[in-house]
């Protein structure tokens, strides 16, 4: 399994923008061999001393965090994917409810799982 992460800023009254985003967007994920992806909106992210969410992506008072992952079977199949979607028109089509250039995103591999 392979996983990437993101972190986002999101206007709060466009919070239904960002999940008709999510919905167009990430169906392509899923077309292009994703296993799932995971929108979460803020709901219990205290404000730090120090460093936390919001400092992360430099969210105003008037935004939302977001934390976001998507699900891969493996990096290829995600590096493959991720190809796919950089020509992919679709992505470029739809309007985009955030600023894209204080997302912070990146790839992990997993090193340790536990479920019920």
């Amino acid at each position: 399994m392979y996983i990437d992460g993101i972190l986002i800023a999101v206007p709060t009254d466009k919070r239904a923008e960002f999940i008709a985003h999510s919905e167009h967007v990430d169906a392509i994920f899923i077309e292009y061999g994703a296993l799932r992806v995971v929108e979460n909106w803020a709901d219990d992210v205290p404000h730090g001393h120090t460093t936390d969410f919001y400092r992360a992506v430099q969210a105003s008072e008037d935004e939302s965090v977001v934390f976001s992952w998507i699900e891969w079977p493996d990096k290829a199949t995600r590096d493959a994917g991720f190809a796919k979607l950089r020509d992919d028109p679709r992505m470029m089509d739809f309007p985009v409810p955030f600023d894209g250039k204080r997302m912070i995103f990146g790839g992990f591999t997993p090193v340790y799982t536990i479920a019920q």
